[in-house]
């Protein structure tokens, strides 16, 4: 999508932009900390959470261990939120407590490398939706844009061609490839022997993850059959996966990819490359806060709780600078995000 036909101010006005919305934002008071409300936030989630375990182990050897392994799957994609919420330090200012809930979220909870999802998301907020920089874009299981999908070869080549049709399925494979990925950048290194992904406390990580995974097999195989440890494994992960998929699919897929002859300011580059979800308190909830992924952008650690109040304010501002504010319902989100994709692989169809 191209980005030189949006109507902007002149450009001398660009670097004062952020800093007018900014002050409007600071003055309503919506990046002052909300520990009442992340305290309820997390002993609900986590009690949620530590209840959907004690059922499992109170179930016993039971074929309803699968629709539970459903209800886990929700459990375990809202504890992720918390960690997420962790490393953008909406909870606590400081480094220190955000690392320790993100490590027991992340790490010791969900399985999932908290390092290693910092560092990569950074960058994908550094510069969302850029081809060459933001590693949510690059080129992998799925294109995102033509060019990737012409340098597809073999079984990479079929599935690009069919990516908007497979989207939904492939997620399902989401939440084994996110512990994998997360057991990689702990002990990749690269020729030279540096570690490929920067990490603060790499053997905290690395011994969490064990801990996690170890404590998650015995669980499963000492109140059930191996088969239905296996099964309620499988459901577990797969819906999991989905669900993060679906969550974080909406935010930018089908939006402006710039490139870098487009010269954004971070306004700009935050804004045009961001769609919002609307939606009650009730998908605010199911998607974490992402729904309002414009605000979340320009502002990364404003508590989710304030991302709400935040969104007439932006919006405001946008239109005042002639910026388009992307804002769409949920499945309106999903038919676009897919429609990028089957655009995408249309050189591939011929």
């Amino acid at each position: 999508m191209a980005l030189g036909a949006v109507a902007e101010p002149p450009v001398r006005r660009r670097g004062s932009d952020y800093a007018q919305l900014s002050r409007r934002i600071t003055q309503a008071g919506l990046l002052e900390r909300r520990p009442g409300w992340y305290v309820a936030r997390i002993v609900l989630t986590l009690g949620a959470f530590v209840a959907g375990w004690v059922a499992v182990f109170l179930l016993g050897d039971s074929w309803w261990q699968l629709p539970l392994a459903a209800v886990m799957a929700v459990a375990t994609t809202q504890v992720a939120f918390l960690g997420h919420d962790a490393g953008h330090r909406q909870m606590f200012r400081r480094r220190g407590p955000s690392e320790m809930v993100g490590l027991f979220a992340g790490n010791l909870a969900v399985g999932l490398s908290y390092g290693w999802w910092v560092d990569k998301h950074n960058r994908h907020h550094a510069n969302p939706n850029h081809e060459d920089e933001d590693p949510d874009v690059g080129a992998g299981a799925l294109v995102w844009t033509p060019e990737q999908a012409l340098e597809t070869r073999g079984f990479g080549r079929w599935l690009a061609q069919r990516q908007a049709f497979l989207f939904f399925p492939m997620l399902l494979l989401e939440g084994l490839n996110l512990h994998v990925a997360s057991i990689r950048a702990i002990v990749g290194r690269e020729p030279d022997g540096r570690y490929s992904t920067p990490m603060r406390r790499r053997a905290v990580e690395g011994l969490l993850l064990v801990v996690h995974t170890v404590g998650y097999v015995a669980l499963l195989l000492a109140v059930m059959s191996p088969v239905k440890a296996l099964l309620f494994a499988v459901v577990h992960q797969a819906l999991w996966g989905l669900y993060m998929g679906c969550s974080f699919a909406p935010n930018h897929k089908g939006m402006p990819m710039p490139t870098a002859e487009d010269e954004l300011d971070f306004l700009r580059k935050q804004v045009l490359t961001s769609r919002n979800v609307r939606g009650s308190r009730l998908v605010d909830t199911a998607l974490g806060g992402l729904n309002y992924q414009i605000e979340h952008h320009l502002f990364p650690n404003m508590p989710r709780a304030n991302l709400r109040r935040a969104q007439p304010i932006v919006r405001a501002y946008c239109a005042e600078q002639g910026i388009p504010y992307a804002e769409t319902g949920l499945f309106e989100s999903y038919r676009q995000a897919l429609g990028h994709l089957h655009e995408v692989g249309r050189p591939l169809r011929g």
